[in-house]
């Protein structure tokens, strides 16, 4: 057990430097996500090596299977347009932290009921984040979210429509019913989720504190037949080098704050995995 609260000691200052420097720059460093898969392999090996315990280098073994498994899903999040490459180099370090157990099938629970509390934190939180923006900026938002009703007016009333006529059906299953307020309430969220990113993450900053892997809120023509273009892996130093030369400012659009969702979860998860709630599953 002492193994464990050790690798529940490290992930945690490493995730609480990553939200800071995630609040303070927009960004977590390579460094510290590689670092914490380093000192969590090592620790691991080199207790396995000085263990008496029966089941000899399983406790590496498994943190290596773990790293494998987070590696596979950071990069489908990453690629898939969910995540960051921070945040996804912070899921796939994870990885080496999460296997608790020196049995395969427990960590698969762990892995398991991890993502489950990321899926709802994240959602809790990405939702209370964007409240906060649209209260903020409210004049804005309201402006930006009435032009966007009237331009994806017949896109909305369709999808009320369809919600409504679906919901007319209820007698026959219940299920109607829910997928019917599904679909009514869909476009809204559709609506005030593109308000938010057009009003409050969208900024114009001076080029000279543009930074690697900032994104371009639209394609940045150089001159006739070079165009440095709006990219989810964001721009190269290359890049910036070009885009200095010739403009002053630029707009860029910022993503929400997402470190602190691996805290809050993995914090539940800590919670969860002493009170032995995991065996549920």
């Amino acid at each position: 057990m002492i193994e464990v609260v050790f690798l529940i000691c490290l992930a945690l200052i490493w995730i609480l430097f990553a939200v800071l420097q995630d609040l303070k720059t927009k960004e977590v460093s390579n460094w510290l996500n590689f670092s914490l898969i380093v000192f969590a392999l090592g620790f691991r090996f080199f207790w396995s090596l000085f263990s008496e315990s029966a089941n000899g280098f399983a406790f590496f073994y498994q943190g290596l299977i773990g790293f494998g498994i987070f590696l596979v899903l950071g990069n489908l999040f990453y690629y898939g347009r969910l995540f960051g490459g921070g945040d996804a180099k912070l899921m796939i370090a994870l990885g080496a932290i999460l296997p608790f157990s020196e049995e395969f099938l427990i960590n698969v629970k762990i892995f398991g009921l991890f993502l489950i509390l990321f899926l709802f934190v994240g959602a809790g939180y990405g939702l209370c984040w964007s409240l906060v923006l649209a209260i903020k900026n409210y004049k804005s938002f309201r402006k930006e979210f009435y032009k966007l009703w009237h331009r994806k007016k017949v896109f909305t009333l369709l999808f009320i429509f369809i919600g409504i006529l679906l919901m007319c059906f209820y007698f026959i299953d219940s299920l109607f019913l829910v997928l019917g307020i599904f679909i009514f309430i869909m476009p809204y969220f559709y609506l005030f989720a593109k308000a938010i990113e057009n009003c409050c993450m969208l900024v114009e900053i001076p080029v000279n504190k543009l930074r690697e892997g900032d994104w371009l809120a639209e394609n940045v023509k150089i001159k006739k037949g070079e165009v440095v273009k709006q990219d989810w892996e964001g721009i190269s130093n290359k890049e910036i080098s070009l885009i200095q030369k010739k403009f002053k400012k630029v707009k860029i659009k910022q993503g929400i704050v997402y470190v602190p969702v691996f805290l809050i979860s993995f914090l539940i998860l800590i919670y969860l995995w002493f009170t032995k709630f995991y065996f549920l599953f």
